[in-house]
């Protein structure tokens, strides 16, 4: 019996002891969560540094001792000469921007724009590394607006797509003096869209009337909850191919010897197509293209972080449910193509 409740005791010991160390690590998580959500202010990294540094821990793993010494004093000699020439190198300031339904990357944006413009030049040279599927219309256009900024300051753009630049973010992507896409990158959907679910037959088999007042004879047309007219989805359709004209109008401005009449019908195009379509000017990823770029530039990466309350981070989590449902819908609609 003694030999049972010792037995049994270290057992108890050993469970209190990994509840104890679980409840520490997830402390210590969102002790971190908490601190990086509450961080606020703009982060530079040089990229050049980055990639010498990768290279570097692979080279030692794989060259001899002699080698890597002999890698490392050619190396030490490099800086030492770069630092004492009086010639600098151009710059190329690298963005990213993941975009959502709301553009919900846009403040960050505008700060990271706005630190740039600062202190680039003619000389240097912007990278916008662009996804995004589109989304709200005023959102992207105000998100394609702190692309303008750039592109009016004569400072040399270019849009990088690795995966998809679709309708407002087409919109986004085609500010810019230059468009590189990756070879299965979607370009396109030059289009507005509205979607609206109707519950009124719902309401009227519950008994449930529906009351709407409006001052204007177009304060509201079509609605999720009334009964929708003829002239209600007329006007709605007035209104889309109103924005359709200025979407157009925007991708004219900057593309302007695009054929509106072929590529703005709403369809979506492959890098090699867009390419071929002129909604793309080079067939190449961001890493391709960066890569190239080291060898003569000095690369930074902006990145601006805004502090969020906890309300805005819920709502963050909540909006982040639905991109992902929108990101699922246009991969589902791309691999139902695909041969299987």
């Amino acid at each position: 019996m003694t030999e049972f409740f010792a037995e049994y005791g270290l057992f108890l010991l050993k469970t209190a002891t990994i509840v104890v160390a679980v409840i520490a690590i997830i402390g210590s998580a969102a002790a971190a969560s908490k601190k990086a959500a509450y961080q606020e202010g703009l982060e530079v990294e040089n990229l050049n540094m980055r990639y010498r540094s990768m290279a570097n821990s692979l080279k030692q793993a794989v060259l001899s001792k002699g080698d890597w010494k002999k890698v490392t004093k050619e190396e030490k000699e490099r800086e030492k000469a770069e630092a004492k020439s009086a010639q600098s190198r151009p710059r190329a300031f690298v963005i990213d921007f993941k975009g959502d339904l709301k553009a919900s990357a846009v403040p960050s944006l505008r700060e990271e724009v706005s630190a740039v413009l600062d202190v680039a030049t003619k000389d240097d040279r912007v990278i916008i590394r662009l996804e995004n599927h589109g989304g709200v219309v005023h959102e992207h256009g105000l998100a394609a607006s702190q692309l303008a900024r750039i592109r009016d300051r004569e400072i040399p753009l270019t849009v990088t797509v690795d995966k998809v630049a679709a309708s407002g973010g087409y919109l986004m992507a085609c500010v810019a003096n230059e468009v590189v896409a990756a070879p299965f990158a979607i370009l396109g959907s030059i289009g507005v869209l509205a979607q609206i679910p109707n519950f009124n037959r719902m309401l009227d088999e519950h008994g449930v009337d529906f009351e709407m007042i409006t001052a204007g004879k177009y304060k509201r047309t079509v609605t999720m909850f009334g009964e929708n007219t003829d002239e209600d989805r007329a006007k709605l359709k007035e209104e889309l191919e109103d924005v359709h004209l200025l979407f157009k109008g925007a991708v004219a401005k900057y593309r302007p010897d695009l054929d509106l009449e072929k590529v703005a019908t709403g369809e979506h195009w492959y890098g090699m197509r867009a390419l071929e379509l002129g909604l793309a000017d080079m067939l190449k990823t961001s890493d391709e293209l960066l890569a190239e770029l080291a060898g003569d530039h000095d690369l930074y990466r902006v990145t601006y972080k805004i502090k969020l309350p906890l309300q805005k981070r819920l709502m963050a989590n909540a909006d982040a449910l639905l991109d992902r449902a929108d990101a699922l819908g246009w991969r589902r609609r791309f691999e139902s193509r695909l041969p299987r």
